[in-house]
């Protein structure tokens, strides 16, 4: 750790600092010349998808196109480090657990598939055929398939979840908890029920022409660096930025793109945000409403004068159901509930109510910072109501955009990784298939922990992903993962779940994104499908880490194959010879794929349709709904302060920082928040570190607290002072997951609230070394 870890940094998101970074990470994967070509050849029509995040690039075609995190991405998969058999022979499981999760990530590819061994309490090799029987074996020994659970990372493609989901729902549930589920799943609730759809309605195209931008919840310079170039190119033309953000981000404020020579020789920037509003943590839905209010005052204000309304009446009369009620309800709210659940005061919300009645075509972004509240549905269902207050839907230029995570979140989603399948896809699986699917719905994420820690399942096999650090609660889905008899997970890397496991355990090395997939009929290219419903074509370039490892198709389909045997007429081995005929039952499966081989092939793919984005609304009145909603002013913060009055409650916003994506952890530097080799610290306001009685740089412990009477710590963070409104908290996920109570999540959409938990702070007490020993992060060549 460094002796000075907090340190200021002026320099701008991007620039020399973002070109410095990736050349670091290239020398620390031993990849330094073939790891450039390799990013050379990201996001191209011959070459492959970057892992990273799902924010689209201009046709897929063009050059040069990645950023820094996604670099990151690519370097740790392209690693020349492996993880193979002598690393579990030398490591017991137990003595893994001591080690950080960037030592692990650190270790490179691994290679072989493992199976644990309780008797030695380490891993050892395993045939694939060995390996797949004894899950077959598991499988089918169950009274129940609802008794096995199957989740998926984001990462997956659209053949291997195609795949999956036939071979889950062919083998008899619906149990798909998934990394939506923890996402934006707040999102798919509200759009659904409000616009008849689940995705944004935007294009790129649609950047170039908006007078405004919205962007709430979202850091785009750590969480979707290519944004910046999108949000750069429209600040420069004049449209008007708008963030609101608890926290001052550097890639909101300024931004230097590493790809702009001009801007690199003379070390110019440009301005992001021409506005910057900094609410309290989960004050939008009041913020937003607020802005709301403004627009229906002004717009009664003019009319009453014999003026136009500031209101698209016609698109509103033609394309919208409820209006009236909801601005009665807008106008209800008192402006002194608004300007206290917002932390914003009413000339401000004025101010950004004004600007979005200047603008003719406005554009709203959202990230996790909306989702992962108790009020999250309702927040997105407001920022929905504002946009089709103007007809902000439907038009070029304007419409809702949630930014994605995962490459291909949205992707699994589309192919039906879902746990709520809708009965027309059953139907049309069962005429596809000839099998009957299962009709009832099955476990979310919280559902499927809750399962794991009381028994009602017993298996759980995950595909991709960190489920045990990804998810809230980390003692409770510890505790549920380790009542299973069997775990499994697929994966590149080394993680922590691999090391939470279950009675029997089973580690399966897959091909990443950038290596080349040989099948029987010669190298094979998967689909992704990014935020704004692209679909394109990804072949990897680079040979295979190991010739032992499967591609993710392969393996579900050898495990379908074993597990369903002669039950199936889905020709399981025949199909993977070929993707091109996966993509063939996509498109007999969903009317969306039609002609999927060959549209696919056309450089930069195609796009999804888009029913909202057509003003066709798949909704139950058939049209948009305007939903109202009271601004929360009982919610488990409010509970927790009135509970607590004798001392101070501040809500934790749970973040990442600039050297990971997820749960990965790419290194100890968030270089845009000035933090060097720490990553447990705390953002606080200076006033709230004064009245704590505290100073910069003191450690402190965290304690959840929740309604339902389980007491959860996080201890030893270092406060850093940073600009932050009073009574607000950020720190680094998943060190702080474990503060997230299983029972606390979004209603509607369940997503965990990891953004609005109630902690208390105090000075750190430290644990004696027996009873909690920290984890080691020594230098992976130490092992090596």
């Amino acid at each position: 750790m460094s002796k000075h870890p907090i340190r200021k940094y002026d320099a701008p998101a991007g620039g020399w600092g973002a070109l410095k970074s990736v050349a670091k990470t290239l020398m620390d994967q031993n990849i330094a010349v073939d790891g450039a070509k390799t990013l050379l050849r990201a996001n191209q029509p011959d070459g492959f998808d970057c892992p990273g995040c799902a924010w689209p690039d201009r046709d897929h075609t063009s050059t040069f196109e990645f950023c820094e995190n996604g670099a990151k991405a690519v370097a740790a998969e392209a690693t020349k480090f492996r993880a193979g058999p002598e690393l579990f022979a030398r490591y017991s499981v137990a003595e893994l657990r001591g080690y950080s999760d960037h030592w692990l990530e650190g270790q490179g590819r691994l290679t072989t598939p493992m199976r644990y061994d309780a008797a030695c309490d380490h891993y050892v090799p395993v045939r694939w055929d060995e390996a797949f029987a004894l899950i077959a074996r598991h499988l089918n020994a169950l009274p129940s398939p609802d008794e096995a659970i199957f989740y998926t990372s984001g990462r997956t493609s659209n053949e291997a979840a195609f795949l999956y989901q036939l071979f889950v729902r062919e083998y008899g549930t619906n149990n798909f908890p998934d990394c939506s589920n923890m996402c934006h799943e707040s999102s798919g609730t509200a759009l659904k029920k409000q616009i008849g759809v689940g995705k944004g309605t935007v294009s790129l195209h649609d950047f170039e022409l908006a007078d405004a931008i919205f962007i709430f919840g979202q850091n785009p310079g750590t969480n979707h660096p290519r944004m910046l170039g999108e949000l750069r190119e429209a600040a420069r033309r004049g449209c008007a930025i708008a963030s609101f953000n608890p926290l001052r981000e550097r890639g909101l404020e300024r931004f230097a793109d590493p790809q702009d020579k001009v801007a690199m020789l003379t070390n110019g920037s440009t301005q992001i945000s021409s506005d910057y509003f900094q609410l309290k943590i989960g004050g939008d839905l009041a913020a937003i409403k607020g802005m709301i209010k403004h627009v229906l005052e002004r717009d009664v204000e003019v009319t009453g004068q014999g003026g136009d309304s500031l209101l698209d009446q016609a698109f509103i009369a033609e394309h919208t159901s409820g209006f009236d009620a909801f601005a009665a309800d807008v106008l209800a709210e008192p402006w002194e509930i608004i300007v206290e659940e917002s932390g914003l005061d009413e000339a401000q919300i004025r101010r950004a109510g004004e600007l979005y009645l200047k603008s003719e075509r406005v554009i709203a972004c959202w990230g996790m910072g909306i989702t992962q509240h108790k009020h999250s549905v309702a927040t997105i269902n407001m920022l929905t109501n504002l946009l089709l207050l103007r007809g902000n839907l439907g038009r070029p230029g304007a419409g809702a955009c949630p930014v994605r995570g995962h490459s291909n979140v949205q992707g699994d989603r589309t192919m039906m990784i879902y746990e709520k399948p809708p009965a027309a896809f059953l139907d049309r699986l069962r005429d596809v298939f000839g099998f009957e699917p299962p009709r009832e719905d099955g476990y979310d994420t919280v559902g499927a922990i809750e399962a794991m820690i009381d028994g009602r399942a017993k298996v759980f096999f995950g595909m991709g992903g960190n489920f045990a650090i990804a998810t809230p609660d980390t003692e409770a889905t510890a505790r549920g993962l380790r009542n299973c008899a069997l775990t499994v997970n697929v994966t590149t890397k080394l993680n922590r779940t691999h090391l939470t496991h279950g009675r029997e355990a089973l580690i399966l090395p897959c091909l990443g994104r950038t290596e080349i997939d040989i099948q029987a009929r010669g190298a094979q290219g998967v689909t992704v499908e990014d935020s704004m419903s692209m679909v394109h074509l990804s072949s990897g370039i680079n040979p295979p880490a190991s010739d032992t490892l499967l591609s993710e198709p392969a393996i579900v389909a050898h495990l379908a194959h074993a597990t369903l045997g002669e039950r199936s007429r889905v020709p399981w081995l025949a199909l993977i010879e070929d993707y091109d005929r996966i993509r063939d039952l996509i498109a007999r499966t969903f009317n969306d794929f039609h002609d999927f081989n060959t549209r696919v092939r056309v450089p930069g793919g195609f796009r999804l349709s888009n029913t909202a984005r057509d003003r066709r609304w798949l909704t139950e009145t058939g049209k948009a709904n305007f939903v109202p909603a009271r601004v929360p002013t009982d919610n488990p913060i409010h509970r927790a302060r009135r509970m607590h009055g004798d001392r101070p409650v501040f809500t934790l916003a749970t973040t990442r920082s600039h050297d990971q994506y997820n749960t990965t952890v790419y290194g100890l530097d968030d270089r845009y928040r000035g933090v060097f080799g720490e990553r447990r610290v705390l953002f606080i306001a200076a006033e709230d570190i004064a009245a704590l009685g505290m100073r910069a740089g003191d450690w402190v412990d965290l304690e959840s607290l929740s309604e339902d009477g389980v007491r959860r710590q996080a201890k030893r963070f270092l406060l850093v002072e940073y600009a932050i409104p009073r009574g607000c908290l950020a720190a680094y996920y998943p060190e702080t997951n474990p503060l997230v109570p299983l029972s606390s999540y979004a209603d509607e959409s369940r997503t965990p609230t990891s953004k609005s938990v109630p902690v208390i702070v105090t000075p750190h007490v430290p644990d004696t070394e027996a009873a909690a020993p920290r984890q080691r992060d020594i230098p992976a060549a130490v092992v090596r």
